[in-house]
Order: structure tokens, then C-alpha cells, then sequence
């Protein structure tokens, strides 16, 4: 039965029943295809090869079991309010995060998320959370340092990292899928049409959810925490001074390319530690307000890219756990395209991730 792959593979393509069914070409009904997903009909292999074309999957994709439930998700700020975005999004980190637990299945690899030990889970106040993110820095060595690509190490903690298009409005979402052992698998997801200075603070905001219980002012602390993350208190005040009168705009975004998040997050980072008082604060973001940096900075900080999954899939490749056609059908590309980049160092300005993950 195919039903539920097929589903799910309509939903992550954000087409509709009646939008399906003109991509097929009249081949078949959208009253058919709906029988289809509720596994009442079984498609012939002409209209499961127009399908499988149609939603840019193969037919094994849509043959194949899936064993994994999404059984949490959360979006920061304000939510897809519409059922068919929604969908969209819950389809795509189900079929990126399939994949990246089938090729760690394949090369027999443990991933699972372990929170560190004595963690103070429940804060309440800034300074908890300023604690916090001291704490999980020591605990992981990272030291005073900015973090290069904080995508790739939370990777290597464990934590999925998908990347999906959402409305500028959704910065990021935190889900839980489930495996079929009933094992959780860890997800951020972030807004692959964001910069790579947003994409930073949300990976780091969701952590905070992850780790912390702020009750009633969660939001407020995971976005402390996150500032403290990734702008140690220490290495900020040691680079802007303990107290400062006037800032430049230039400061501010050499700073921004130290530590990979926006010139805003400086200015509320330097705020929250005392370095600056609120009347620099905003005569600063009147200046961002007037230039239209609001929502816009220039220097844009590049994408988070993580490449463990591609890696994976490469491994597994080359110790003959898979085939070269699985490994082009993991990594959605062709298989003369995969074949011919194996020789050669992948692009430096490439998305080094597969789509969705």
C-alpha cells in the first residue's frame, strides 16, 4: 500500500489533490488519487511512474514502509496559521530526517540526543539563562570562541538540522520525530530563506527550548540564552570594553563578522550586559530603522551548511553499502551527476546540504 508514502510525498510538494492530478495530465482523477492515499486503490505502474515524477520521487519511495511519526512540532514566534503549510513543512522534515536515520541505520551508527549532565533545566531569569549558556559552553570545551558552523556541531550532538522555505514571519521550528523503536529523534528546522546571522540565533534559540524550562517566559530566556551562546559575555567585553558612551556602525559590524550574528543581536547583547545603556540602544536601531536595516542587514552572515548527512551518504558509497543509484536517490541527484563530482572538491559557495536536510 502506498498510501500514506504518496500522502506525504503530496504534502512536502504543497500540491493539492486537484493540483496533483493536472500535473498528471488527466491520467487520473484527483477522486483517484485521494483513493489512492486512503489505500482504497492501487495504482497501475504507468500512473505510479507519472506519480512518482510528478512529486520528484522514485517509485521505491513510494512502495517503501515509512516507520517514523512526527509527534511534536513547535513553531518559534507566530505559526503557519494555513493547514497546507503546515503540511508542507511536516512532510519535509519527515522525508529529510528518514533519510539521514536510514544512512546512520546502513553504517550501523548511534545518534541520539543526549542532553549534558546537571543541566539547570528550570531557570526563570535572565541571569539563569545567562548561566546556562556558560555552562553548556564549558561542558561541550568550546571555550570563549565564536562557533564557525553551529549547524555542523549540533549535528554532530545528535540534532537534525533542516533547512525548508518558510514565511519570512517563522524563524525556525522545533520537532520531535519518532522512530519506530519509539526512540525520539531531535529536529531544528530552520527557515532556509533567512540569513545566515538569523539562522545562527534560531539554531541557538531552539536549542534553549530544547535544554531549558522557562515557564511562562520562555521565549524571553531562550532568546537570552541564545545571545549568550553565541556572544560569550567574556570574549564581547574583551573586544567592545566593559562600558562604552558611542559605538560606531562600523564597530558593530566587524563585530557582526566575528561572531556570525546580526549587528541588532550585538547592540541587545551589549544592552544586556551593561556595556551600552538603552539610550545608545535606541539611537543605534533608530539609525538600522532609518537605513531599512531592520529586517535587512548589510554583510550577510553565509547560510548555515551542514554536511554530515552528505558525508554519510559519500561513506557509505565508498565501503560499498550502497549502490550508486541509492546514493544519487539519497542525495536527490542524478547518478551520472553524483559520479562525476566524486573526484572533485565540492563548490565553495555550494549549499552543501541535500534539499531539507
Amino acid at each position: 500500500m502506498i498510501g500514506e508514502r504518496l500522502k506525504l510525498a503530496r504534502s512536502a510538494s504543497g500540491l493539492s489533490l486537484r493540483e496533483l492530478e493536472d500535473c498528471l495530465g488527466g491520467l487520473v482523477s484527483a477522486q483517484a488519487i485521494g483513493k489512492y492515499e486512503r489505500d482504497e486503490m492501487m495504482p497501475g505502474s504507468e500512473v505510479l511512474i507519472a506519480l512518482a515524477r510528478a512529486l520528484d520521487v522514485s517509485e521505491e519511495y513510494l512502495l517503501r514502509k515509512g516507520d517514523l511519526e512526527l509527534v511534536d512540532v513547535e513553531f518559534r514566534k507566530q505559526r503557519l496559521d494555513k493547514a497546507r503549510d503546515r503540511a508542507r513543512v511536516e512532510a519535509q522534515v519527515l522525508a529529510a530526517v528518514e533519510r539521514y536515520i536510514e544512512i546512520e541505520d546502513l553504517l550501523a551508527i548511534t545518534s541520539e540526543w543526549q542532553a549534558p549532565d546537571n543541566f539547570p533545566r528550570k531557570i526563570r531569569r535572565s541571569e539563569d539563562a545567562e548561566k546556562a549558556a556558560e555552562k553548556l559552553r564549558e561542558e561541550w570545551d568550546l571555550g570563549a570562541d565564536p562557533i564557525p558552523n553551529l549547524a555542523e556541531f549540533l549535528e554532530e550532538k545528535s540534532i537534525k538540522i533542516v533547512s525548508v522555505s518558510l514565511p519570512e514571519r517563522v524563524s525556525g521550528v522545533k520537532a520531535t520525530v519518532k522512530k519506530a523503536d519509539g526512540k525520539p529523534v531531535q529536529v531544528i528546522v530552520l527557515n532556509g530563506d533567512h540569513p545566515g546571522d538569523r539562522q545562527r540565533f534560531t539554531l541557538a534559540h531552539e536549542l534553549g527550548h530544547f535544554l531549558l524550562d522557562g515557564g511562562a517566559n520562555s521565549e524571553d530566556l531562550c532568546h537570552r540564552f541564545a545571545g549568550a551562546f553565541l556572544v560569550p559575555a567574556k570574549t564581547l567585553q574583551r573586544e567592545i570594553g566593559g562600558h562604552r558612551t558611542s559605538v560606531s556602525i562600523r564597530e558593530l559590524f566587524y563585530l557582526k563578522e566575528l561572531f556570525g550574528v546580526s549587528a541588532q543581536a550585538i547592540v541587545y547583547r551589549c544592552a544586556d550586559l551593561g556595556v551600552i545603556n538603552e539610550s545608545l540602544k535606541r539611537e543605534l536601531f533608530i539609525v538600522f530603522g532609518k537605513r531599512g536595516w531592520r529586517k535587512e542587514e548589510p554583510m550577510p552572515i553565509q547560510k548555515e551548511q551542514p554536511a554530515r548527512f552528505r558525508r554519510l551518504c559519500l561513506r557509505a558509497l565508498s565501503e560499498q553499502v550502497i549502490s550508486v543509484s541509492k546514493a544519487a536517490e539519497l542525495l536527490d541527484v542524478g547518478a551520472r551527476e553524483l559520479l562525476a563530482s566524486l573526484d572533485e572538491p565540492p563548490p565553495a559557495s555550494a549549499d552543501d546540504s541535500p534539499p531539507g536536510v
